[in-house]
C-alpha cells in the first residue's frame, strides 16, 4: 500500500459548499433546457433586464415568461454563489491550482451570462446557443472538480500498488469517456438549437433502416447525435466492468461507476421518450439535465482515476529514494 498524504487545511466547509453550487448549476441547466424545450428563450426580448424591469411584475402568470425569466433569476442567483465561493477559497484553499479553478469558475459563468445575453439581443443564432450550453457544461466540470478536491475522500491516499496498471488503463479511459459524452452533449445541443431533434421521427431504427435512406444537415446531426450515443454507451460499459472487476472495494471509484451505469439507463431511455412523444417538455428538459450528471459521473471517475495514479506514482518514488539511501549506508559499512 502507499501512504501518500496531499493535505488540505480547509475543512469540509468549501466542499459542502461547492456540492451545493454544483446541485443549483443542475438546476440551472435544468432550467435552460425547459426555455428550449417550451422555445420561450424570446419570451422575454430585452437583456439584461426584463421588460426593463429587474422583476417584472406577474411574471409568473406567463407560461414562457416564467420559464425564461426564472431561468434568469437562477442564473443570478448560480453567479453570485460562484463569487462567494471563489472568495472563500482565497481566504481558506492552500493550494494555488484550486484556487484557480474557483477563479477560472467565477470567470466562465460571467462568460456564461454575457453569451445568453447575445443569444437574446440576436435571436438566438445557433453558434452562440450552441456555445452557451457548451460553456454551461464546463462551467458545471469546474464546480464538480472543485467539489471533489475538496473532499474528504481526495485526502485518503492509499490504493493497492498491484492494480497501478489497471488504474491506469482506467483513468486512460474514464477520459476518453468523458471527452466523449462532452463532444455527445455538443452534438445535442446543434441537434436542439437547429431544430433537429425530429428529423429522425422514428427510433431506434432511422425511417425504418438501419442508415437513413437521404440526409440533409438535420438529419445528419440527428444520425450522428445516436452514432456517438453508442460510443458512448460502449465506453460506460468498458469502463463500468473495469471499475467492478478491478476496483470494487473503492467507494470513490465504484460509486461513480454505479451512477454511470444507472444514468446512461435514463440518458437512452429519455431520448427515445423525447423522439416517441413528439418532444414532450419533460423528457426533452430531463434528457439535458440527465447528460449533464452523466458528464459529471465520468468526471468524477476520471479525476480520482488519475489521482490514484499520481499517489501511487509519488509513492513508488519515494520508495525507490528510500531503497536507494539504504543501499548508500549499506555500502558504507566497514567489511
Amino acid at each position: 500500500m502507499s501512504s501518500g498524504r496531499i493535505q488540505i487545511v480547509n475543512g469540509r466547509g468549501l466542499h459542502r459548499f461547492a456540492l451545493l453550487l454544483a446541485g443549483c448549476v443542475v438546476v440551472l441547466i435544468g432550467a435552460g433546457a425547459l426555455v428550449t424545450s417550451k422555445q420561450a428563450g424570446l419570451a422575454v426580448p430585452d437583456w439584461p433586464l426584463s421588460y426593463g424591469s429587474l422583476n417584472p411584475p406577474r411574471w409568473w402568470q406567463i407560461e414562457n415568461v416564467r420559464a425564461e425569466h426564472g431561468h434568469r433569476l437562477i442564473a443570478g442567483t448560480v453567479a453570485l454563489l460562484t463569487m462567494l465561493l471563489a472568495w472563500r477559497f482565497r481566504r481558506r484553499e492552500a493550494r494555488r491550482w484550486v484556487r484557480r479553478l474557483a477563479y477560472l469558475a467565477v470567470a466562465a459563468v460571467l462568460v456564461q451570462a454575457l453569451l445568453g445575453g447575445i443569444t437574446v439581443l440576436l435571436f438566438l443564432p445557433l453558434p452562440v446557443s450552441v456555445a452557451h450550453a457548451g460553456l454551461a457544461q464546463l462551467f458545471f466540470c469546474l464546480v464538480v472538480t472543485l467539489a471533489v478536491v475538496t473532499a474528504p475522500a481526495w485526502q485518503r491516499a492509499d490504493f493497492a500498488l498491484q492494480h497501478a496498471a489497471a488504474r491506469r488503463r482506467l483513468a486512460r479511459l474514464a477520459t476518453a469517456l468523458t471527452g466523449g459524452i462532452y463532444l455527445q452533449v455538443l452534438v445535442g445541443a446543434v441537434m436542439r438549437h437547429s431544430g433537429a431533434g425530429l428529423a429522425i421521427p422514428d427510433f431506434p431504427l432511422a425511417f425504418g433502416r438501419l442508415v437513413p435512406p437521404r440526409f440533409d444537415f438535420g438529419i445528419a446531426v440527428h444520425y450522428l447525435h445516436r452514432l456517438n450515443a453508442l460510443v458512448v454507451l460502449v465506453g460506460v460499459a468498458l469502463t463500468v466492468a473495469l471499475v467492478v472487476r478491478r476496483f470494487r472495494r473503492e467507494r470513490t471509484l465504484l460509486l461513480p461507476a454505479a451512477a454511470l451505469a444507472l444514468l446512461v439507463v435514463a440518458q437512452v431511455s429519455l431520448g427515445a421518450a423525447v423522439v416517441l412523444t413528439g418532444k414532450s417538455v419533460l423528457p426533452n428538459t430531463a434528457h439535458v439535465a440527465v447528460g449533464a450528471l452523466l458528464l459529471a459521473s465520468s468526471l468524477v471517475l476520471t479525476l480520482y482515476g488519475w489521482h490514484g495514479v499520481q499517489v501511487l506514482g509519488q509513492g513508488a518514488a519515494h520508495d525507490s529514494r528510500g531503497q536507494r539511501v539504504e543501499s548508500l549506508a549499506l555500502n558504507e559499512v566497514p567489511s
